[in-house]
């Protein structure tokens, strides 16, 4: 059995070699050559599964290590009876912590303001209950919910009057509600002054060009974009008018691709009908020094405080600011292509691992303190 992979998946030989040969290929650059006499098909959503690559290949079953499904053509897998599956919710943890992060970095104290979330699915539903767990005041608009799923379901003008406005939808062209520029000219002017937004789902889900030219003449806005339109060659522009910018790695935890591995590895079980012989507890020891303390004199009890001290400890979100800024210097001085820089970003992306893989050592705070940060996924001792 030949098994061909995004080179980007971890484990994967670890996991799959026991079921065949395993090849990795770069994951943009999969060809119809490369999968032709391949059973099954591992990829991110970089690739594009559909009859362009796929068409008298021997594939039977594709997994995405990923929670979006938009880069597989559904449609045709289905016809042609290839078993297909996705890994929902594998990365959620990551993005939930990447914004987060971001609010830290950006010196935003998530808890006073009116916080709004749109698409309440695996990644912004989780979002939504830690909020809440916070006492935050969360405002959510998805069209594909009910009240009785979301109680603070409200319209997207409700939530486009937020102070932060978190977008987590997939991207979706046809339908009743299709997300293809849901945010575009009309809805960026309505954001309030000083308003925050932040879009770790899909790049198309914002007019990328009708922000650009709003941002030309709205410099209060505070936006950061970890997803672009298009990927890999993004408007240079865009990036030097956002306050962060990042090379679609908000999902790119260690914890997070360790877990679409493990979820498509077991889905690939499932389909040969055989039982899995592998486990991420078993592959992944725990994390060695995972100790983290804080300056609490510097602190002063406020928990907004000691929240950014912890999280710029475990998830330096700067760098990856950073290092999307370096490459598009050296493509406009001509020494990278932008696109290929973007792509290498994410391939050798620093293993990042996610806030419960770390223990907090508090001695000053309360106990509803230590709650709170627990809410975050840091583990209190």
């Amino acid at each position: 059995m030949k098994i061909v992979a995004d080179e980007n998946i971890p484990l994967v030989e670890a996991f799959f070699s026991r079921l065949g040969e395993v090849v990795r290929i770069p994951g943009r650059a999969m060809t119809a050559e490369d999968v032709q006499d391949a059973d099954a098909l591992i990829v991110r959503s970089v690739t594009k599964v559909n009859p362009a690559l796929l068409d008298g290949s021997n594939v039977k079953f594709v997994g995405t290590c990923t929670i979006g499904v938009d880069h597989l053509d559904q449609h045709y897998l289905d016809s042609k009876s290839i078993r297909w599956a996705s890994a929902p919710g594998c990365n959620a943890n990551s993005v939930v912590e990447y914004v987060y992060a971001a609010l830290c970095h950006l010196n935003i104290n998530w808890l006073p303001v009116k916080f709004g979330i749109i698409g309440c699915g695996n990644v912004g539903g989780l979002l939504y209950k830690r909020l809440k767990a916070q006492g935050v005041d969360v405002r959510c608009y998805d069209p594909n919910l009910t009240s009785a799923q979301n109680p603070d379901l409200t319209s997207l003008d409700d939530v486009l009057a937020c102070d932060v406005i978190s977008m987590h939808t997939p991207l979706v062209t046809t339908g009743d509600h299709p997300s293809f520029h849901l945010i575009s000219h009309r809805e960026l002017h309505q954001l309030k002054k000083g308003a925050v937004l932040i879009n770790c789902g899909r790049g198309a889900v914002i007019d990328n060009q009708a922000l650009l030219e709003v941002l030309q003449s709205r410099t209060d806005l505070r936006v950061v974009l970890d997803v672009w339109e298009p990927e890999p060659d993004i408007s240079l522009e865009l990036l030097d008018k956002v306050l962060l910018g990042s090379p679609h790695i908000a999902g790119y935890s260690y914890d997070g691709k360790l877990n679409g591995t493990e979820m498509i590895y077991q889905s690939f079980c499932q389909h040969m009908n055989i039982a899995p012989q592998a486990s991420l507890t078993e592959l992944v020891p725990s994390l060695e020094n995972n100790q983290l303390r804080i300056d609490e004199k510097k602190s002063a009890g406020d928990i907004f405080e000691i929240a950014k001290q912890l999280i710029r400890q475990v998830y330096d979100i700067e760098a990856d600011d950073a290092r999307l800024r370096d490459i598009a210097r050296d493509a406009m001085a001509g020494r990278i292509h932008f696109g290929e820089g973007f792509d290498g970003l994410r391939k050798f992306y620093p293993k990042r691992r996610e806030f419960h893989n770390y223990q907090v050592h508090l001695e000053s705070v309360t106990q509803a303190d230590k709650q709170w940060l627990q809410v975050l996924g840091f583990c209190c001792v």
